[in-house]
């Protein structure tokens, strides 16, 4: 069976009937390009698409993506979730909807797109050029409406059948025994009062569940009888809740429906304590899965105290308001549609926008000083998933406290560099420095972050000279760290630029200067910054592809004076990110200059301190040069060793740049050892990689040859046709089954 790849949400509870749903879907998918299951809210829409697209998933080689749109306020974040959503972390300058349908082009993929009512038309126009661009793409979207797109095909889906059919009934009992196992219907009249509740409720899948959830404050039959009496009101047209929930409806489709649905919401609400009804309320400012802390955060204040918060939490999640995985919490989005209804209502709108923003931008400020830490990969991660959120609180912070706006873009950036958001990290960097006078650290960070970001796209002549103001302003400030940084910068620039000895002579010299407790003149070591990738060099200066002047074997921690960490010392402790990166250039230029028996101590010091200190980005890039430097040198296993160990560190940092290098090195280090078709697979999952982030290759100027090498070499061991099907299955293999493939050790034939 194909591996099956791509990304489709768990399922955390039963699936209950809809086998004629599933059969329509399953038909649409096979014969239409474009289908949109269309209904109102809480009717299932989205449990039917992820069956469906499970279902499906194996008929496409690309594998099954899912966006969820509901924390999208606006369209503009649309490109950046979708393309998150199927794998691309575009590095170019490139309009965003060009690299989506480049990368889209030769792809055979599902795109689920969820809950799109409320981008009807952006959607519309992104999926009409998707759809024209990628003839291997399919889409679902799930939506109250149709998109009105050209060719979309329509599938309507109805409530569960509550009469003649068991499927209501089995729903309400499923829940009932998730939130109490030992319940059950079997006290007599129970299930009587079940099948009633269901038909009052109109078989809704969502009002069902809410409705279970309330078992635990009623019998069922007390139940059944508050329900009736509250469906069997009139309703009062003054009545504000039935007005306001009105915002939930859609007259076009089902509207006595969508009274039922708005009905027993409200009622679920009243069933809440007051403390939990403002816990609903204040969390609907999240945009992404939280957990605890961040709830606390978020939400605290007036009677929600930290302790009511954590209780009211649990009450909502008993009541199925809030859903609870293992790990994370979240709301359905028609459940948040409610609470911030209800949020307007009280009036903390604007309050709520301000701890959310305060909370976020603490988490960068965190996450920042955790950068060095044991705990750098689960911050990295944690700023990955909270993406909108951060966002969010940046475009809040811009309108309302401009410094703390400057402040957080600054720290965000690097991460959001290495997450592969350069356009964000990019754009709101401009717009903090746009948005009013900003000075020291703060304004040393956005050059930085846009100097990277610049770099990162190909940009060279915005990252010089946003590499010459963050030096301008950190000597002015006389900011140690503001220089390493945009040693950093500068030093990358004029490495991939070609200037290896320009970058050394910096790097070496803003090392000198900023150790601590070196006297000025000494050999320095370490280096920061923000984010950039380096790339890989090969020889330049006098060495030769694949035979420098490296000595064999992994030396002892010895050099020439001047080299840092070349006599002995592992570094400093404590060194900062920007130390280490800037020590990082050392290590690429003087591999670049053919330095090799300089470069290899440097490189094996500095890889010590980042493994001292919890660092896995930079010693992932310290493994990539110990690989390069024994590639050089003639020991290709050593080199392979080394390349491995680089991929693992950057698969676990999700960096896609770093794996296309990494996968360049290894393959020239297989070929090297005669394994021809092994290092033309693995070339051939450099280039999947390549794609992903836009470039067709990048790196330092020198890994030309190194490429150049590895192909000649592969060629010659295995002959012309033999390379090109492995190469093209390299590429034609899903990324990450291709990266599982590459890390597996040893030579195949």
């Amino acid at each position: 069976m194909m591996t099956q790849v791509g990304f489709l949400p768990d399922e955390t509870s039963s699936f209950v009937g809809r086998r004629a749903e599933l059969a329509r879907l399953d038909t649409a998918l096979t014969t239409r390009r474009m289908t949109t299951l269309i209904g109102p809210g809480g009717v299932g829409k989205t449990r039917l698409a992820v069956r469906a697209a499970r279902a499906a998933a194996d008929r496409y080689p690309d594998g099954a993506w899912w966006a969820d749109l509901s924390p999208l306020y606006d369209d503009a974040l649309l490109l950046p979730t979708v393309s998150d959503a199927v794998g691309l972390a575009d590095h170019t300058l490139r309009m965003p909807v060009e690299a989506l349908c480049e990368w889209l082009s030769d792809k055979r993929l599902l795109l689920v797109l969820d809950s799109a009512e409320h981008l009807r038309g952006p959607c519309s126009h992104l999926l009409a050029e998707l759809i024209t661009t990628s003839p291997g793409l399919t889409v679902l979207v799930t939506s109250r409406q149709p998109l009105d797109t050209r060719g979309e095909h329509v599938v309507r889906i109805q409530p569960l059948p509550v009469d003649g059919a068991p499927d209501a009934l089995r729903l309400f009992e499923d829940r009932l025994r998730a939130a109490d196992p030992h319940a059950d219907l079997e006290a007599p009249g129970d299930r009587a009062a079940a099948a009633d509740i269901c038909r009052r409720l109109e078989g809704i899948p969502l009002a069902i569940e809410l409705a279970a959830a309330g078992i635990g404050r009623h019998t069922v039959a007390q139940l059944a009888t508050r329900i009736g009496t509250r469906f069997d009101a009139p309703v009062d047209a003054e009545d504000l809740t039935a007005s306001r929930l009105d915002l939930l409806a859609d007259d076009s489709l089902w509207p006595r429906r969508h009274r039922t649905l708005r009905t027993t919401i409200g009622w679920s609400h009243e069933l809440c304590t007051p403390l939990e009804r403002l816990l609903w309320a204040r969390l609907t400012v999240l945009r992404t899965d939280f957990d605890e802390a961040t709830a606390r955060e978020v939400c605290t204040g007036g009677p929600l105290t930290p302790d009511a918060v954590d209780r009211a939490l649990q009450g909502l999640v008993a009541q199925s308001v809030v859903q609870w995985d293992g790990t994370r919490y979240r709301m359905l989005d028609t459940l948040r549609e409610y609470g911030r209804m209800w949020l307007t209502e009280l009036g903390e709108e604007r309050a709520a926008a301000d701890r959310h923003a305060r909370s976020f931008l603490g988490l960068a400020r965190r996450a920042h000083d955790g950068w060095t830490g044991p705990d750098q990969i689960s911050w990295y991660h944690r700023i990955s998933d909270t993406h909108l959120d951060l966002c969010a609180a940046l475009d809040h912070l811009l309108a309302h406290d401009v410094t703390a706006a400057q402040e957080m873009a600054g720290l965000v950036g690097f991460f959001w560099a290495c997450c592969g958001h350069l356009s964000e990290a990019r754009g709101y960097a401009q717009r903090a420095l746009g948005a009013g006078p900003v000075e020291g650290a703060h304004l040393t960070r956005l050059q930085w972050v846009l100097g990277v970001a610049a770099l990162l796209q190909g940009d060279f002549a915005t990252a010089e000279k946003y590499g010459a103001l963050c030096t301008a302003t950190a000597l002015y400030d006389r900011d140690d760290d503001g220089m390493l940084g945009a040693t950093y910068l500068s030093g990358l620039t004029q490495l991939m630029t070609g200037e290896p000895a320009a970058a050394l002579e910096a790097a070496e010299r803003v090392l000198r200067m900023t150790e601590p407790g070196r006297a000025e003149g000494e050999p320095g070591s370490s280096g920061e910054g923000v984010s950039g990738e380096p790339g890989a060099s090969g020889d330049s200066g006098g060495s030769r592809p694949y035979g420098g002047s490296g000595e064999a074997g992994e030396p002892e921690l010895s050099g020439g004076p001047g080299v840092p960490g070349a006599s002995g010392e592992p570094g400093v402790p404590g060194e900062s990110a920007h130390r280490l990166r800037c020590r990082l250039i050392t290590v690429f230029a003087l591999t670049a200059l053919g330095r090799l028996t300089e470069s290899l101590p440097a490189a094996t010091a500095l890889r010590r301190s980042c493994e001292r200190g919890g660092e896995y980005w930079t010693r992932s890039y310290a493994d990539y040069q110990l690989a390069l430097i024994a590639l050089l040198q003639g020991r290709p296993e050593d080199s392979a060793a080394h390349a491995r160990d680089m991929l693992a560190g950057k698969h676990r940092l999700r960096d896609s740049f770093g794996i296309a290098l990494g996968l360049d090195i290894l393959a020239a280090a297989i070929a090297a050892q005669g394994a021809g078709a092994q290092a033309a697979r693995v070339y051939g999952t450099g280039h999947a990689y390549w794609r992903m982030v836009g470039h067709p290759q990048r790196g330092t100027p020198e890994l030309g040859a190194v490429r150049e090498n590895c192909e000649l070499q592969a060629r010659a061991a295995v002959g012309d046709e033999a390379y090109q099907l492995a190469f093209e299955r390299g590429q034609a293999d899903n990324a990450e089954v291709g990266l599982a493939a590459a890390l597996q050790s040893g030579l195949q034939p």
